[in-house]
C-alpha cells in the first residue's frame, strides 16, 4: 500500500512528470509549511490574527513573484513550479496561499506586464523580497462579479490624477505599502494605478467578524481624492483586459493551491480511519468509510492531473481563460467536497481546533467564492460551448 499518509498523495506518480527542479522545490516548500505554518496557523486563526511575520520568509524561500525574471528579485521559475509552491502553501492555510497569491499574481504580474521599467525597478525587489506588501482593487461594494460597471474613478488634471471611490474584500489591504487599483475615467475607460501607502486621503479599513480565512488580513482600499502621481500609471494597458489577465494567473495559482487543501484534509481524514476504533475495529475497515477515503482519493487525483495539465498549457503560452475557469471551478469544489466528507469520517473531532478539517473546510468556502464564484466560471464554460452569453437576461 501507498504510504500516502507522511508521503505527498500521488497515486497515479504525478511526480515523474514533474523535473528534478520542481520536485526539489516542491519539498524545500513544504519542509518550510511543516516547520513554519502548520504548528502555529490553528492559534493565529483562532485568534483571528495574520501571521504577518511569515511574509518574509516566504520570500526568502522564493515562494512570492517566483514567476517574475531574476533581474528584478524574481527566481524565474516556470508556471508549474508556480503551481506547486502555492499547493504547498494551502496545505498550511488558505490565508497563507492568498497572501503569496495576491503578491504574485494580482500586484507582481501587472507591475512586470503593463509596468514601466521604472516602476519594475523600485517595486518588484521589494515585493519579491517581502519587504513590502501589496493589495489589488477590483472588487467594489455593489460590484462583485460584473467589474464592468465599477463606480470607482479617476480623472486626468494634467499633472496628476485624482482617484475617487473605494473597493471591498481585498486580501492584505490593511498591511499593505501598495495597491494596484483599477478604476475608470468619464469615457468608461479602465486603467492601472499603482497607490502607495503614503497617498494622502489613501485608507485601509479591516474587515472583521470573519469565519473564513481568519488568519489572513481583509479590508477595504477608500479613495478619497487621492492624487496619484502620472508615473503611478500602468501606462501599458487599456480595458478590462488587464484585471482578467491577472486574475486568469491567480485563478491558475487556485486551481493548485487548494489541491494542498484537499491532500492535507484527506491524510488527516486516512490516518484518523485507521487509529480510530468503534466496535472493536478501526474505522477504516467499514465500507462507507472506505468509500469515502476512494472516492476522496479519485477525486483528488483527477484534480490533480487536470493542474498538471493547465500548467504544462500555461507553460507553453497556449493556456486559455475558458481552461482556467474550469480548472479553478473544479479543483475548489473537489477541495471542498474532500474537506466535508473528512469531516464526516472524524466525528464530532472534524470540528476541533485539534484537527486543521474544519480551518481548510471554511476557507475553501470563500476560496469557491473569490475570484470567480462557482457559478460564473460554469457560466463561462457554457458560453464557451454554446456561444451564447447568459451574463446578461436582457
Amino acid at each position: 500500500m501507498k504510504n500516502l499518509i507522511n508521503d505527498f498523495v500521488d497515486y497515479f506518480n504525478i511526480n515523474d512528470l514533474l523535473t528534478q527542479e520542481q520536485i526539489l522545490i516542491k519539498k524545500s516548500v513544504r519542509d518550510w509549511v511543516n516547520r513554519r505554518v502548520i504548528p502555529e496557523i490553528d492559534s493565529y486563526n483562532q485568534k483571528h490574527i495574520s501571521p504577518v511575520h511569515l511574509i518574509k520568509e516566504m520570500g526568502d524561500i522564493g515562494a512570492l513573484g517566483s514567476f517574475i525574471p531574476q533581474k528584478y528579485g524574481g527566481a524565474e521559475l516556470d508556471y508549474i513550479s508556480y503551481g506547486i509552491i502555492m499547493q504547498e502553501l494551502e496545505r498550511g492555510d488558505s490565508a497563507i496561499r492568498s497572501t503569496a497569491s495576491v503578491q504574485s499574481s494580482l500586484v507582481m504580474y501587472p507591475i512586470f506586464a503593463f509596468g514601466s521599467e521604472e516602476q519594475k525597478q523600485k517595486f518588484l525587489p521589494k515585493l519579491s523580497s517581502g519587504q513590502m506588501i501589496g493589495a489589488f482593487g477590483l472588487t467594489e461594494p455593489n460590484h462583485g462579479s460584473d467589474p464592468g460597471s465599477m463606480e470607482t474613478k479617476f480623472e486626468d488634471f494634467g499633472t496628476h490624477y485624482v482617484l475617487n471611490g473605494s473597493k471591498m474584500w481585498i486580501t492584505n489591504s490593511p498591511i499593505c505599502d501598495i495597491a494596484v487599483v483599477w478604476a475608470k475615467n468619464k469615457e468608461n475607460i479602465v486603467k492601472g494605478f499603482i497607490v502607495e501607502r503614503s497617498f494622502e486621503g489613501f485608507s485601509t479599513p479591516e474587515t472583521h467578524n470573519k469565519w473564513s480565512l481568519r488568519a489572513s488580513k481583509t479590508g477595504e482600499l477608500v479613495f478619497d481624492n487621492v492624487k496619484i502621481p502620472h508615473e503611478n500609471i500602468l501606462p501599458n494597458i487599456e480595458g478590462l483586459k488587464g484585471p482578467m489577465m491577472c486574475l486568469n494567473s491567480a485563478r491558475y495559482g487556485i486551481s493548485w493551491g487548494v489541491l494542498g487543501a484537499a491532500e492535507d484534509c484527506f491524510q488527516t481524514a486516512l490516518k484518523y480511519s485507521l487509529e480510530r476504533k468503534q466496535f472493536d475495529v478501526p474505522i477504516a475497515s467499514f465500507q462507507l468509510t472506505q468509500k469515502k477515503l476512494a472516492e476522496m482519493l479519485t477525486e483528488l487525483t483527477k484534480a490533480q492531473l487536470m493542474a498538471w495539465r493547465l500548467g504544462v498549457l500555461m507553460n507553453e503560452g497556449k493556456a486559455n481563460p475558458q481552461q482556467i475557469s474550469m480548472a479553478k471551478r473544479n479543483n475548489v469544489h473537489t477541495a471542498l467536497n474532500i474537506a466535508r466528507e473528512s469531516r464526516q469520517i472524524l466525528g464530532a473531532m472534524g470540528i476541533s481546533g485539534d484537527f486543521p478539517i474544519m480551518r481548510h473546510m471554511m476557507n475553501l468556502e470563500s476560496v469557491i467564492t473569490y475570484e470567480g464564484t462557482h457559478d460564473i466560471h460554469l457560466l463561462i464554460t457554457g458560453l464557451d460551448l454554446t456561444g451564447i452569453s447568459s451574463f446578461k437576461t436582457k
